[in-house]
């Protein structure tokens, strides 16, 4: 994304509105970064469903909320930060479209924000980690990141589709319930699973693929409906757990081989997929053999949310980086490496 330097005002501290509508979930978040170096989330709120629609009906008002919240006027912001990708296009140009909305208002610069940036600042914030390997496991994205030279640089991802959108779409196989989400429906299932099923393991060097593994459980679930309760060997509660230990296994494994490759003992995952406890636990016992840590958040801060967006955005916004009127098009294929990330060493 394009960059403007510009001298920072004579302040003792800079606070940010954070916009995010990367996906289903539109949140607007307030943050104060003091001169002291202490960090101060004021406010973060968060409206979800599935459209550009909702995002746009929405927008005005949770700004709103989230300025009272803060106990902020739009004379106190210093900058409109909003995710620039990566993301579903028609989410992200609208909540785009409100951020240009609110700077232009309100006489502010802009401050384009790449999403997992944005996910691993408020992870290493919240949590503490210094520099650790990140596991970055979302609905859209599944990626295992190192920081060096000033770049997050991809270890590994995904060859097909992310490992949330795996899970998500296994949910409607078994026509899981969306309420409170489809991944933690199955979580809970697959906490009532004994049964380990068989399902493809697909590491390929750093990456992943979890294409074929979804198919052989689509599989294996349609031949469950059709033996009926009586006569099924296995229940959704066994296929929910085989597919969690699979695909976590996998994610595991790639994390440590990224932690052999930098030397690192500390893990910090982050994303949706984040709050999975099993999944914690799979790598905090990994970690644990290696003499290590694992770092991950809660729903606050793993879930989509707008303080991450305005935590990014002011670290880069005190380095001088603006993003001008005319370069604040989205992009859905925003890379995690395209970042530079000035305000790290």
């Amino acid at each position: 994304m394009a960059e403007t330097a510009a001298a920072l005002p004579d302040k003792k501290s800079f606070i940010a509105i954070g916009c995010e509508g990367s996906a289903n979930k539109l949140g607007v978040g307030v943050i104060r970064h003091a001169a002291d170096g202490t960090t101060s989330i004021l406010s973060n709120l968060r409206h979800t469903f599935d459209t550009a629609a909702h995002h746009r009906a929405h927008f005005a008002s949770l700004a709103r909320r989230a300025l009272a919240t803060a106990g902020v006027k739009p004379a106190d912001i210093d900058c409109v930060c909003f995710t620039q990708g990566p993301g579903m296009g028609a989410p992200l140009t609208s909540v785009a479209v409100g951020a240009r909305a609110l700077a232009l208002l309100w006489g502010k610069p802009l401050v384009g924000v790449n999403h997992c940036v944005g996910h691993i600042e408020m992870g290493r914030y919240i949590t503490g980690a210094q520099n650790p390997v990140v596991l970055y496991v979302s609905g859209g994205n599944s990626q295992v990141i190192a920081y060096a030279e000033q770049r997050y640089r991809i270890f590994g991802e995904t060859l097909d589709i992310a490992v949330g959108n795996c899970l998500d779409r296994f949910a409607r196989t078994l026509e899981i319930s969306n309420d409170p989400a489809p991944g933690y429906n199955i979580e809970q299932l697959a906490k009532r699973g004994s049964r380990l099923l068989d399902l493809p393991y697909t590491v390929k060097g750093m990456d992943c693929s979890f294409t074929g593994i979804l198919a052989s459980a689509d599989a294996l679930a349609a031949q469950m409906k059709a033996a009926g309760p009586d006569g099924a060997e296995f229940t959704q509660e066994d296929l929910c757990f085989s597919l969690q230990e699979t695909v976590f296994a996998m994610l595991v494994e790639i994390t440590e081989r990224a932690m052999a490759h930098v030397g690192s003992n500390q893990v910090l995952i982050v994303g949706g997929v984040g709050c999975n406890e099993r999944l914690q636990q799979m790598m905090g016992d990994m970690a644990k053999e290696r003499g290590g840590s694992v770092y991950a958040t809660d729903e606050r801060f793993c879930i989509d949310n707008g303080i991450m967006i305005a935590h990014a955005g002011l670290l880069a916004y005190e380095t001088g980086f603006r993003t001008p009127l005319d370069k604040t098009r989205c992009t859905q294929r925003f890379r995690t490496d395209e970042v530079f990330v000035k305000w790290r060493d």
